[in-house]
């Protein structure tokens, strides 16, 4: 069995400020974005959030988030509902392992499943 894959999310745009994080956005309302795409914690006032085939975990007590972390919990799943989430909400996904940071919908998808 192979260990999950996981990514860092980022904003779109970088912060202004060297050494700064941009935010995604507030807790609240990015909760909100992401429980109309069958996303969101167990509980209310949790910071892992569950979807389909994901996990994402948000900083604790950070408002606004500036990044989260994602987990594809099962690959086959997770990775199409890591882009429909990255394309809609506009995040970049940046893989810690490698280095490599994309944005849905410019250019090749690291570690993607290939057929």
């Amino acid at each position: 069995m192979t260990s999950p894959t996981s990514f860092v999310i980022l904003a779109a745009s970088p912060a202004a400020g060297a050494g700064a994080l941009a935010p995604i956005g507030s807790r609240d309302h990015l909760i909100r974005d992401l429980f109309d795409c069958n996303t969101g914690p167990q509980r209310e006032g949790e910071d892992i959030l569950y979807g389909p085939g994901i996990r994402i975990e948000l900083p604790p007590g950070q408002d606004p988030i500036t990044q989260m972390l994602l987990t594809l919990t099962e690959p086959d799943i997770g990775w199409q509902v890591l882009m429909r989430l990255a394309r809609k909400q506009g995040w970049r996904v940046l893989d810690p392992n490698t280095g490599r940071e994309f944005t849905p919908g410019q250019g090749t998808i690291p570690g993607a499943a290939r057929a």
